[in-house]
C-alpha cells in the first residue's frame, strides 16, 4: 500500500506521465471536458466535494508548474477564487485567456481532473515545468 501522495491510481499516473509543457487542468464541476482527452479524472461527488482548491493543492504538491493559464472572466466573476490561485503560483508565468479559448486549449491536455466545485470559472491549466 502506498503510503502517503496521491492515493488515486489514475491521478497518480497522470501526475507521473506529465512532463515538460503538458497540460493538466484541475477543473470546476461545470467545464466540459472534451472527449479528445482520453485521461479524465472525475472527483466530483456532489457540489462542493472536493473542493476545487484541495485537489488544485493535492496536484501542485506533487506536479512541477511553470505556467498556468486561466479565463480571464474570474477576474470579475469571482475574484477571491482568482485570488486563491494566484497565490498558490508566485514563482509561474500565469496568462489570462477568454473562457472560449480556455475550453478550446482543454483538448490539448494530456488530463483533465474535475472537482466538485460550484463556483464560477475555477479552472486552471497547469502546465508542466521541470524539477531541475
Amino acid at each position: 500500500m502506498k503510503k502517503s501522495g496521491i492515493l488515486h491510481p489514475g491521478l497518480s499516473k497522470l501526475i507521473a506521465e506529465t512532463g515538460h509543457t503538458d497540460y493538466v487542468v484541475v477543473t470546476d464541476a461545470g467545464l466540459p471536458l472534451p472527449e479528445e482527452v482520453n485521461t479524465r479524472i472525475d472527483l466530483a461527488l456532489k457540489e462542493g466535494s472536493l473542493p476545487f482548491l484541495e485537489v488544485l493543492d493535492t496536484v501542485i504538491d506533487e506536479l512541477a508548474v511553470e505556467k498556468i493559464m486561466i479565463a480571464e472572466e474570474i477576474k470579475t466573476a469571482s475574484p477571491n477564487m482568482h485570488d486563491e490561485i494566484i497565490n498558490r503560483f508566485s514563482n509561474a508565468e500565469i496568462e489570462y485567456i477568454p473562457h472560449i479559448e480556455f475550453k478550446e486549449r482543454t483538448k490539448q491536455a494530456r488530463g483533465l481532473v474535475r472537482s466538485g466545485e460550484f463556483t464560477s470559472y475555477a479552472n486552471v491549466i497547469l502546465v508542466g515545468g521541470v524539477v531541475y
